[in-house]
């Protein structure tokens, strides 16, 4: 493999295609920038105070991190990584560490993901299942159908004998 090669496989392509998403949405965050903006003047904040000036953008940048899932396809994440092997015993990765917004409300919702599949003759390599968590971990997100998301990509992925995802995560608390 050369080099060139080596700079824009694995993780680095995921980089990459993450890299390129931003750069696409430079307009969303214009737009979000404006929207934050407008709420903290309607709580009676001064987005001009010193403190302030630059959160707008601050927060328009760190929403559109949290979100940026929408834009990342699940075979250019895998990006080949898909191996053909006669293994037929469990694979399980466990703890991948996990952060999202709960769709209702936008709080944070963090913890982790165990994963665990009964492979058919196909294997992913390990570091593309916690890409797979983090491709729907960033989307606005509740933890059922994050953990029905998981499975379904790597049954597509690899068509596994079987599959198990867990997720044991925390959100803040927040009174309606």
């Amino acid at each position: 493999m050369d080099s060139k090669a080596y700079q824009t496989s694995g993780s680095e392509n995921y980089q990459k295609v993450v890299a390129e998403e931003v750069d696409k949405r430079e307009d969303t965050i214009k737009k979000l920038t404006k929207l934050y903006t407008e709420i903290l003047q309607t709580i009676g904040e001064d987005p001009e105070r010193q403190g302030l000036m630059k959160t707008p953008m601050r927060a328009a940048k760190a929403l559109y991190y949290f979100s940026h899932g929408y834009g990342v396809k699940l075979p250019d994440l895998l990006n080949g990584a898909v191996f053909n092997e006669d293994h037929d015993e469990m694979v399980i990765v466990k703890d991948i560490e996990m952060f999202s917004l709960c769709e209702h409300h936008l709080v944070p919702i963090y913890g982790h993901v165990s994963i665990g599949y009964l492979p058919n003759k196909q294997v992913l390599g390990l570091s593309k299942l916690a890409r797979v968590v983090e491709m729907y971990a960033r989307r606005l997100q509740v933890q059922e159908r994050m953990t029905k998301q998981i499975a379904e990509a790597i049954t597509v992925a690899i068509n596994p004998t079987g599959v198990g995802v867990v997720i044991e995560a925390t959100y803040e608390l927040i009174i309606t």
